[in-house]
């Protein structure tokens, strides 16, 4: 049966007056959005919901409610348990963007082969976590709620059975009060005994727990290959699509130490089988474990990144993806922010008047001057500006040289949207310092013979920089020589200084040796810069080129060699504060 748009509308009425009464039951000084209760087909078009009676969206704190499903399902007395359970998901679990995803990212290592069920356990555990608090501590009758939505003679998925079984054991509920009339076997038993015990044992920290709920439900997401489980299921996922949107979570690129420990089983887990945990463990469960050791295993893998930011529902670019994974590993390791040095090593001094141009901002126009030389303003024509000279501060005014970072981008290299990429981390550290100090950059993936990519010009433009910075060409077998040509010998030099950074393995001397004059256009090219230059190699035996690297240097070309392309990241941070710290910057006076 239809329901009528006058039944529809009385509803909406009806459940928005319970909203104050449904923040009150979490706290009275719960604040959140009026509810977003869709009445028409269009309405829930316009804020997605599909498929569910309710949801919420964590990037703008939404709550939004189908009431043709509410009808439908026959829970419209129910106001107060669907309204404050989608209430609890904002103030209690996930709460936040940040929190939703580190869920989502602890479930996805407990299922391995099943990370794109990660959504629906995660929904579910949440949904465990907020009834058990609501039916236990604010004294809501979330049971009658199931009791309604049941429908004679269904069939569930075992699944359904598992995670109903469970509020049974919680609540203390006979068994087939929420479940259907089958047999509960010994397995399914035991594993509700163990959700329950998990429920209430990490309610307080519930993403400890998350991974090892994951691991229990694995077995019964495997078996449930069927189109049909997963449209019984689809109703109830109310967070399923709560991280949607194009806001990119912070904090994800690297692993926390759940993560780094692996998912354990509840059956597994000493907090939850009785045994005495080691004292002083802020996590019982995992204190038997040890974290495993390496800076390279604290990295999440960038496909990783973006399954997870996709099983998010995060909506944008793998440009910029890529720009967040690698900006978000760099900044620890960049410059602090530079302090300005006073008094000012240049002082204004007004010298005269020009005719304002209106292509110039209208802040530059001398009203005074202008109103005094004419009554009549006429743009471009009687509007005057002042010009204004500059006369010699009292101290040396010291700038950062900018910056031209030239990347081998050969075969030899990993893509940095597949692999971490130790180049592209340690150009992002020195890029941000750059920019951070006031210097602008050009960045250069060279990958020749073959084909290369640059920023036109230097930029202080972080998105158009880690647009070519994160990029990938795979071609050739060296960084081309010839760029430097083009950018500095065939082109009017630099207005400021700019320092050449160049990183490349053994095969640059290959490619100086094959170019006609090549040499000599490396020294050209860092006489023409003024800002000095660094050649960065990958040399694992560097001895083997000691007549080449003798001959880089004799150029003026500063060289700093690395045995393994992880090493590239002490080297970004050493450079870091060397070029664009206070004591790197160039005197201009």
């Amino acid at each position: 049966m239809t329901p009528t748009p006058e039944a529809l509308s009385a509803l909406a009425r009806a459940w928005g007056a319970r909203w104050p009464e449904a923040l009150a039951v979490w706290s009275p000084y719960t604040k959140l959005a009026e509810p977003r209760l869709c009445v028409t087909e269009e309405d829930e078009e316009r804020e997605h919901l599909q498929g569910s009676f309710a949801m919420i969206r964590v990037a703008d704190h939404a709550v939004v409610i189908g009431l043709r499903e509410v009808l439908t399902k026959g829970i419209t007395a129910f106001p107060l348990q669907v309204l404050a359970h989608e209430i609890g998901h904002h103030v209690f679990a996930p709460g936040d963007l940040r929190d939703n995803a580190r869920l989502l990212a602890r479930i996805r290592r407990g299922l391995p082969g099943q990370e794109d069920q990660a959504g629906l356990v995660a929904n579910l555990y949440l949904d465990l976590l907020v009834n058990d608090r609501l039916h236990r501590e604010k004294g809501l009758d979330m049971a009658a709620v199931y009791r309604a939505l049941r429908q004679p003679g269904e069939d569930p998925p075992r699944l359904w059975r598992l995670y109903l079984r469970t509020y049974e054991l919680l609540w203390s509920l006979p068994s087939g009060d929420l479940t259907p009339n089958t047999p509960v076997d010994d397995a399914l038993e035991a594993d509700a005994g163990l959700a329950a015990r998990l429920v209430r044992a990490y309610t307080n920290r519930w993403l400890d727990g998350a991974s090892r709920y994951a691991c229990l439900l694995l077995p019964y997401l495997m078996e449930q290959s069927d189109q049909a489980g997963q449209r019984y299921l689809a109703p109830w996922l109310d967070t399923r699509r709560a991280g949607e949107g194009d806001a990119v979570p912070d904090g994800l690129a690297e692993l926390d130490d759940d993560e780094l420990l692996g998912p354990i089983h509840p059956a597994e887990d000493p907090e939850l089988s009785g045994l005495t945990a080691p004292t002083g463990s802020s996590t019982p469960g995992d204190a038997h474990r040890e974290l495993p050791g390496g800076q390279k295993n604290q990295y999440r893998p960038p496909t990783e990144y973006a399954e997870l930011m996709a099983s998010l529902g995060v909506k944008v670019s793998p440009s910029q993806l890529a720009h967040r994974y690698y900006r978000e590993l760099a900044l620890p390791h960049i410059i602090p922010f530079p302090q300005r040095v006073l008094p000012r090593s240049t002082d204004p001094l007004p010298e005269g008047l020009d005719v304002w141009d209106p292509g110039s901002p209208l802040s530059d126009v001398d009203w005074i001057e202008t109103v005094s030389h004419s009554p009549v303003v006429i743009p471009g024509v009687t509007t005057l500006e002042r010009r204004m000279g500059e006369s010699a501060g009292a101290e040396p005014e010291r700038r950062p040289p900018d910056l031209y970072l030239g990347v081998d981008c050969s075969g030899s290299m990993n893509n940095p949207r597949q692999r971490l990429s130790w180049p592209v981390l340690s150009g992002a550290v020195i890029t941000l310092s750059a920019l951070r100090a006031g210097a602008k950059v050009m960045v250069c993936l060279s990958g020749e013979p073959g084909s290369f990519t640059e920023t036109q010009g230097f930029l202080r433009h972080e998105d158009t920089i880690f647009g070519v910075l994160t990029d990938y060409l795979g071609t050739g077998y060296s960084y081309g020589i010839l760029r430097l040509k083009e950018t500095f010998l065939d082109a009017p030099p630099p207005k400021n200084p700019v320092h050449l950074l160049i990183v490349s393995d053994s095969d640059i001397f290959h490619m100086l040796g094959a170019i006609k004059e090549g040499w000599d256009i490396f020294a050209q090219a860092l006489t023409q810069a003024g800002g000095g230059g660094t050649l960065v190699l990958d040399l694992p035996f560097a001895e083997h080129y000691a007549p080449q690297l003798d001959r880089v240097r004799s150029l003026g070309w500063g060289v700093h060699l690395v045995r393994s392309q992880e090493e590239l990241l002490s080297f970004a941070r050493a450079f870091s504060r060397l070029r664009f710290g206070p004591k790197g910057q160039v005197r201009t006076q």
